[in-house]
């Protein structure tokens, strides 16, 4: 990996306003089957640290975001036990 694509790359999340936040999640989320799919190591490593660095700041700014309960382990434990038909 060059020097040039070690450098940070868009604005800083925490400078993002929340609406800004919310619009760079969506869009990275998105795009990160076809990165994952095609695009150079590079590219997908860019993409890795840019999305972990909105992800860190969207849990900072909403500690205390709620959880649907199928997200959880115990939720998806759950859900296996009541068989496939279950729901």
């Amino acid at each position: 990996m060059t020097q040039a694509e070690k450098e940070p790359r868009g604005i800083d999340a925490g400078s993002l306003g929340e609406h800004e936040l919310i619009r760079e999640l969506e869009t990275i989320h998105r795009s990160r089957h076809d990165t994952l799919l095609h695009g150079s190591p590079a590219a997908l490593s860019a993409h890795t640290t840019r999305m972990a660095q909105l992800e860190e700041e969207y849990l900072r700014r909403h500690p205390e975001r709620s959880v649907s309960p199928g997200r959880t382990r115990a939720g998806a434990r759950d859900r296996s036990e009541a068989g496939p038909d279950a729901g």
